[in-house]
């Protein structure tokens, strides 16, 4: 199956194309995987991982993709 990924913030360095953070670019992977199987084969620290969206919708990393799916990934965010 096929989804689209977006990652944000700081987590744009783990990219595997050139541009903004929140540009989006396509990964394969079987039936059955989930938000954590993105995570790991970006090899994005698991500390540096705190919300992530799946067509819009907050999900844990346990969450199981479909073929289509549009995902987001932030890091923790600190301002004030």
């Amino acid at each position: 199956m096929r989804v689209i990924v977006k990652l944000f913030a700081g987590l744009k360095t783990y990219a595997p194309v050139e541009g903004l953070p929140g540009t989006p670019f396509e990964m394969d992977f079987p039936d059955g995987s989930t938000l954590g199987d993105v995570a790991a084969r970006l090899e994005l620290p698991e500390e540096e991982v705190k919300i992530c969206f799946i067509n819009g919708l907050t999900k844990e990393l346990e969450a199981v993709l479909v073929d289509g799916d549009e995902i987001g990934i932030f890091p923790p965010v600190g301002g004030g």
